[in-house]
């Protein structure tokens, strides 16, 4: 592994500096998992690796909805201090990850792709997967994989 970093992973490096100067513990914290997990999928596989940006977003993103559904389930407990503790992570990694689709523009696109696979002969749920493939990559990391199989299901009525 080379020791140039890209241009995501130096600037959390840079702020993990940063938020340790100004002893913020919820941002430093934060950002060392962050920076674990990208170590993490670094090395797992056969050969270690430098990740590029689009990768680093990949696993910035897992850990997103990780803290989301952690949120979750500490509230469904009655555990708030812990939910919150949850949301603050997730507001610390919402700094990294690409600005998020409205729910207009999902719909744009979800409905784009749906005329494509019906111009293709594909209708109703047999569209399903063919929606999904071309959806997937425009959204890449700008929405959550379960909000666009949910508004695809809707458009295609199944």
């Amino acid at each position: 592994m080379s020791e140039t970093a890209t241009g995501l992973k130096a600037r959390l490096r840079s702020d993990l500096t940063d938020s340790m100067r100004a002893r913020d513990a919820i941002r430093s914290s934060t950002i060392r998992m962050v920076l674990t997990a990208v170590q993490v999928e670094e090395v797992s596989g056969t050969s270690a690796r430098e990740l590029t940006d689009p990768e680093v977003t990949t696993v910035l993103s897992r850990e997103a909805k990780k803290r989301r559904e952690a949120a979750t389930a500490y509230d469904d407990a009655g555990r708030a201090e812990l939910a919150d503790k949850e949301r603050a992570e997730l507001a610390v990694l919402a700094d990294y990850l690409p600005q998020q689709l409205s729910d207009d523009e999902l719909t744009a696109l979800v409905a784009e792709e749906v005329a494509a696979a019906a111009a293709t002969g594909a209708t109703g749920k047999a569209a399903m997967g063919a929606v999904m493939k071309g959806v997937k990559p425009r959204v890449a990391g700008k929405a959550d994989g379960s909000k666009v199989a949910a508004e695809v299901r809707r458009q295609l009525g199944s």
